[in-house]
């Protein structure tokens, strides 16, 4: 009788997956989860998985020592527990012995096997190899070396003490792999993935549909002793437009979209940021912190008046109302910048060390500016791309007011990323998003070892306090000691105005009312583990 609810369940998941973009419901839809990907995806090697879409996918099929829970906290996941030395440098992982990897034929009588601590070894030394030239290659850098020390105890030792070693862990990058897989694919690996993750990989029609379905011996279980995860399948589309996309959704055709889109922003919410009455019927909207600052830069090194001028530079953080700018131009969405560098969300954020807006005193530093310098009118040239655009002429008007004549110049992305590496811009718009979850990678544009274009300081910003501070945050393995370092180096950048902080982005998901568990994270990462879906009336 199992068997044949199984033969039945499977002939009607096929169905639905070969009636992409039919609207009929079926009996097992509440078993599929299903998004869309417009910007496609290159591979599903998770050596290669360098950016959302990427990782969104690759996220069901793997798993690595640790995981990060919605919190920004490290959670066990293969490793179920590890130790660090006193010294700060060596890493202890005590693995599971119960997880498997997806079934295939290469595995010889079982179809399968446990994962074990040599896997690990060669996952990460895949990342090292310069044949491979994994873009993930960097997450290594600090490491020294690595060894399975038996099956289930795995051994990692670094250069030098990093605290955010473990958040560098979660990247899916640092995934496990099969050795006898991914050597008998080669680079074809990237469409024949074999990992241990919640789903298993089932079909990929490149630009037309991905689809996963559930691993059945999946190792992790909920709070209640459940095993995960609780959809059958997975079914990604490839439209290639965010509008597109959002008719889909609408339609009912897909469960959730993320991110606000020009194209449908003003359809979906209002000036406030709140849902429509058209579609909170049927919508949910789940919105919170997302680890990215939006920001203008000023290139310390530039031999222009302005540029060197820190009165002008507070001038011009004081100098416009970021609240008035989220709500006119992104409905509300994202957190006005009236902190620092580091973003609402991670760890050493602090909301009362930046600049609000305040017109007088703008005007007046502008004032003492101009009597200080000879300069009647100060004259400044803001380099952007077209997407933000609109930003960037809601700060030239705001600017203009307060006594700033202001340019813009609007040039490609791929221009203005070289351009800004090799000091050619004075001032310009530009924006970070962690690569790992600790205020040590943003606090990384301001040391004076990494000035562009050998590493990401394109302010050219120096400090010697900060360049001590930021040495001794390596040292620190008490995390509410090296929060509140974080937070001093952050507040001295921003008493020396090397930038102004826009706003810190956030992430928003629309999903259908009948979907449950999906949450959201500062990462932005898709987990799809412990999502439901109950059945539409």
């Amino acid at each position: 009788m199992l068997h044949n609810y199984k033969y039945i369940l499977i002939s009607l998941l096929t169905f639905i997956f070969l009636s992409c973009g039919n609207e009929t419901t079926t009996p097992t839809d509440h078993l599929v989860f299903r998004y869309n990907e417009h910007k496609n995806i290159g591979s599903l090697d998770p050596a290669f998985a360098k950016d959302n879409a990427d990782n969104w996918a690759i996220n069901q099929l793997f798993n690595g020592l640790v995981q990060m829970d919605e919190n920004l906290n490290v959670q066990p996941c293969i490793a179920k527990d590890w130790t660090i030395s006193q010294d700060a440098l060596t890493y202890s992982f005590s693995l599971r012995d119960d997880v498997k990897f997806h079934k295939h034929i290469r595995f010889g009588n079982d179809s399968t096997r446990t994962v074990v601590a040599s896997d690990f070894v060669y996952s990460l030394n895949r990342l090292l190899d310069k044949k491979l030239a994994s873009p993930g290659r960097w997450t290594l850098n600090k490491v020294d070396t690595f060894k399975a020390v038996n099956d289930t105890l795995f051994q990692v030792t670094l250069k030098q003490p990093f605290p955010a070693f473990l958040g560098l862990l979660t990247m899916k990058y640092c995934s496990v792999v099969p050795k006898e897989i991914v050597e008998h694919y080669n680079s074809d690996f990237r469409s024949n993935p074999i990992g241990t993750g919640p789903f298993k990989f089932k079909r990929w029609e490149e630009n037309l549909k991905l689809v996963f379905r559930r691993h059945d011996e999946y190792f992790e279980i909920d709070t209640h002793g459940k095993q995960l995860p609780y959809l059958e399948a997975v079914a990604i589309t490839f439209l290639p437009d965010k509008q597109s996309e959002f008719l889909q959704f609408a339609q009912g055709n897909i469960d959730f979209v993320s991110g606000l889109d020009a194209s449908y922003k003003d359809e979906i919410l209002t000036a406030t940021g709140s849902l429509r009455d058209s579609y909170a019927k049927d919508v949910k909207m789940i919105r919170g912190p997302y680890l990215n600052t939006e920001y203008l830069a000023f290139f310390m090194d530039s031999e222009v008046s302005e540029m060197q001028s820190q009165i002008l530079r507070q001038a011009i953080n004081y100098g416009f109302d970021k609240q008035k700018m989220m709500t006119y131009l992104r409905n509300g969405i994202g957190i006005a910048a009236h902190g620092g560098f580091i973003p609402k969300g991670l760890p050493g954020y602090n909301a009362s060390i930046g600049f609000a807006f305040e017109p007088e005193k703008a005007k007046q530093l502008v004032k003492q500016f101009k009597q200080e310098t000879g300069i009647s009118n100060p004259e400044i040239t803001i380099t952007t791309t077209s997407n933000y655009l609109s930003f960037c002429e809601y700060i030239q008007r705001e600017l203009q007011k307060i006594g700033i004549v202001v340019n813009v110049d609007v040039i490609p992305a791929a221009t203005l990323k070289d351009a800004k590496a090799n000091g050619k811009l004075n001032m310009f718009r530009a924006s970070w998003v962690a690569d790992y979850p600790d205020a040590e990678n943003y606090l990384s544009l301001f040391s004076s070892k990494n000035f562009a274009p050998n590493g990401p300081n394109y302010t050219h910003f120096r400090s010697e306090q900060f360049d001590a501070w930021y040495q001794e945050a390596f040292t620190i393995t008490d995390t509410k000691q090296r929060e509140a370092l974080y937070t001093k180096m952050d507040s001295l950048v921003m008493s020396q105005t090397p930038i102004v902080p826009l706003f810190y982005d956030e992430v928003v998901r629309f999903t259908r009312k009948n979907v449950n568990g999906l949450g959201i994270n500062p990462i932005n990462m898709l987990d799809l583990k412990r999502v439901k879906k109950s059945s539409l009336k």
